[in-house]
Order: structure tokens, then sequence, then C-alpha cells
């Protein structure tokens, strides 16, 4: 179901420092994801929402944000996309991201996007607008198998389609890369995968990539995953309980043979293993222009 909702803030401030991807500001303008990932930890109860089957959609995003950057001193970056992905398939229709990203662009903030998505190339041309400050596409990208990962995230494109896009906006000069994360125990978990992660990042114009050997297993995230692993993995959830009891986090297999080789490809292909990040400056030095 998705529901029209009236928001009070859109930005928050970021806890300082953010180590990943240097945020100041997180902007999410939907709430609860239609690509329905079934590992997804935005389940768990610590984030308080009560039914991830349900979008909530800030119908008032961009007014909202035309308030609140202007009051904002610090130009630092505006991430979105770690609580629900900002190119839902409704995004099509509804636009928000885009309109939000041309707000941006007008007031010269950077932009840090995860997605799973390829839609994200509708706004290329915005993207290359704010890139003359500082804009950066991440893909969650944790198999290149089309087939599992029709299992694993069955709501959103294809990893194919994500490495095109990813492609697409590295050969116009938009800062791209992957987030390896979560790389799941017992699925994801082989030289074989993270080999070809790597691979094909970098053949498709990656600059970076950041992993995770593990996955978070909480409460209801917890629940909604073992669920799904008695559907398609039969047999796999017993060695899961065996493993890690309810521990909230699940290491991979042989974890530090998986970081080196990890580290290793990554070394040979000239990735980096972390994002480049934009330093923040104050907005009074800078002038910005109003939308």
């Amino acid at each position: 179901m998705i529901h029209d909702i009236q928001a009070k803030v859109l930005l928050a401030h970021v806890h300082q420092p953010e180590p990943w991807f240097g945020l100041k500001y997180n902007m999410n303008i939907y709430r609860g994801c239609q690509h329905q990932c079934i590992y997804c930890d935005s389940r768990s109860e610590c984030y308080q929402i009560e039914n991830f089957n349900d979008v909530l959609v800030k119908v008032n995003a961009i007014e909202l944000l035309r308030k609140e950057l202007p009051r904002k001193r610090v130009r630092g970056t505006i991430g979105t996309g770690s609580m629900s992905d900002p190119y839902l398939p409704l995004e099509k229709e509804r636009n928000l991201t885009g309109q939000a990203l041309q707000v941006i662009a007008g007031h010269r903030f950077p932009v840090h996007i995860i997605t799973k998505s390829d839609l994200v190339l509708r706004d290329l041309e915005t993207l290359r607008q704010i890139s003359q400050v500082y804009a950066a596409v991440t893909f969650t990208i944790t198999t290149t198998d089309d087939s599992l990962a029709k299992k694993l995230e069955p709501g959103a494109p294809l990893p194919s389609a994500r490495l095109r896009a990813m492609r697409e906006l590295a050969s116009h000069g938009i800062l791209t890369g992957v987030t390896m994360i979560p790389l799941l125990p017992l699925i994801e978990d082989t030289e074989e995968n993270i080999t070809q992660v790597v691979t094909l990042a970098k053949e498709n114009g990656a600059s970076y990539i950041i992993p995770a050997f593990g996955m978070t297993l909480r409460d209801r995230q917890r629940a909604y995953y073992y669920e799904k692993l008695d559907r398609d993995f039969p047999g796999l959830r017993r060695e899961y309980e065996n493993r890690f009891g309810n521990q909230s986090f699940a290491p991979v297999r042989d974890l530090h043979r998986l970081e080196v080789l990890f580290n290793d490809l990554c070394q040979k292909k000239d990735l980096r293993t972390a994002i480049p990040q934009f330093t923040p400056a104050k907005t009074s030095q800078l002038h910005l222009p109003l939308c």
C-alpha cells in the first residue's frame, strides 16, 4: 500500500563524524520500500517502521527542501537511500527525487545517492550539474547473478541493469561505485561471487567498492529473513540458527581469507575501498542562489 503523508522536516542532521560517505544531512522522501529485499535491516524494530510493505510518501518534500536548504549554514553532503531507495518504482510517477535533485542543484549542495535502480539515469543531467560541486551514485550490488538476485531482491532492478546504469553515469563523469553490503553468509560469501562483483564493478566504471562481510540479524528483520530462507533456500535456516543463534550480526565464513581476497583484487584493479568525500564548507561564504 502507498500512503501520502505530510512531513514536518525533510533534512536530518547526521551524527558527526560520519565515516562511510561523509554525509552532513540525510534525506528520505519515501519511508518503506517497494524493492522488498529479504535481508533489509530497515525492518528492525529500532527504525519504528510498523509495516515495511507500506510505502509512505512525503508529498510536501519539495516544499520543505526549498525552505530548509537556505537555512543550512554548512554546505555538506546530502545523502539519500539509507532507509528507503530514492528510486522506487513509484518514483517513475511521482518524480520527487528528481525534483529534489533539481532544488539541490540550484543551491549548489553536494549529493550522495545509494540505490538499487537504473531509474537514476533519468536524472543524469541534474547529476551532471550537481557534480560541478560533488555528486556520487553508489549502487548496492552483492551478487552479479541475476537469478539469485531475483530471490534476494524481488522488487529491485537486476544487478545487470545497475551495472549498465553505472557505466552510463561514469561515462558522463559522475563519481560511481558499489556497496557490497550486506554480503550474505552461506549464500554470497564465496571467492567466485566476490571476484565477480569486483571485476564487473571495475569494468563498468566503478571508482570504489565498499564491503561489509556479513549481515545484521535483528528481531523483525531476522524473522522475515528466516521466513524467506525457508521458502527459497530450504534447510539454510537451520544452519543460520546453529551458527549465529540470537546474535545481531552474522559474519561470513572464512572472514580473513575473503577480506584478503577482496583487498588484493581491489589493489590489482585500482579500486578504492572508500569513497572520495566532499569537504563541508560554510554556506555564508558561497553566495548560493535560491530556487
